[in-house]
């Protein structure tokens, strides 16, 4: 099928992407938006922000709806990687930081003292200039073990994120059969329940073949284990060996999932055909706390 005209995006120019470019190569380090080719890429850098992936480049399990490298990565860890992402946080004047990172069933902790490394890195980081820096993190499912998810939450990042990508109905059919649905749901409950004061957020896909009803379900779910933001955006296919689109939808359908997320009782819901997670994080999370943490 052919992409509505909704779905154009500009090609990565301008200054500021050049300059967050530029400083992710200088410190070697890899970002989501890149690895799985995000239609925001340019938009996201042109704003000089940027999600970063961190633990590597290469992901243990085969999501069908993602274009990030898998295979094993045999347990290597770069143990300088969180203070090179902090100091290019640093470098970049980011108050409102991004990160994530493959999944790595190949390590005896799934990622997540690295990962809590990372956090706490970035937290480290002040200036007298940009006194507030809000951490956002968007983990694998760790299994759901309360140890695993509690070493990142223990970290100190302002929101919590884990998404469960699709309704249950499709979820072996579109993640890779460790990622369950309702591991993922169970991921969130524990970290909500381990900080009842953190925000929890998730994101949902669309175009691939679920319901209305059956993504309304999904979202009643994410309530039920209190997560605070949901986002929805539409699937679209990143390389020839993910799934195809099953169906654009339109733009008016992304304000009646926005509408009824905030009738189900989220704090915010952020939903249109080019939504990420990470996508305007900054925004989503000041639109329910105008007032974030000093660093």
């Amino acid at each position: 099928m052919r992409k509505p005209p909704w779905l154009r995006t500009r090609l990565p120019s301008g200054s500021e992407f050049e300059a967050v470019n530029a400083r992710l190569h200088a410190h070697g380090l890899n970002t989501v938006c890149s690895s799985a080719r995000c239609p925001n890429l340019a938009d996201c850098w042109g704003r000089g922000t940027a999600t970063f992936l961190i633990l590597g480049d290469t992901c243990t399990r085969h999501c069908k709806f993602c274009s990030v490298k898998t295979g094993n990565p045999h347990g290597k860890v770069d143990e300088t990687e969180p203070q090179r992402v902090a100091d290019a946080v640093a470098e970049l004047r980011l108050k409102y930081v991004v990160l994530t990172s493959v999944d790595r069933d190949d390590l005896v902790d799934l990622g997540a003292r690295p990962f809590a490394r990372t956090v706490s890195a970035v937290r480290s980081i002040t200036h007298a200039s940009l006194p507030r820096r809000v951490v956002e993190v968007l983990t694998p499912d760790f299994a759901a073990r309360p140890d695993l998810v509690g070493q990142v939450v223990d970290s100190g990042p302002d929101v919590f994120g884990h998404n469960i990508e699709t309704v249950e109905r499709l979820s072996l059919r579109v993640r890779d059969p460790r990622a369950a649905y309702r591991l993922s749901l169970d991921v969130l409950e524990t970290a909500k329940k381990l900080k009842p004061a953190m925000t929890t957020k998730s994101s949902l896909l669309v175009g691939l073949g679920e319901t209305h009803d059956e993504l309304k379900q999904a979202m009643r779910d994410l309530r039920a284990v209190g997560c605070d933001i949901v986002t929805i955006g539409q699937y679209l296919r990143p390389a020839r060996n993910c799934l195809p689109v099953e169906r654009y939808v339109v733009p008016d359908e992304f304000a009646v999932f926005q509408a009824e997320a905030h009738a189900l009782g989220f704090r915010h819901a952020f939903c249109g055909p080019l939504v990420r997670s990470s996508f305007h994080a900054e925004d989503v999370f000041l639109a329910q706390n105008p007032e974030p943490p000093v660093a």
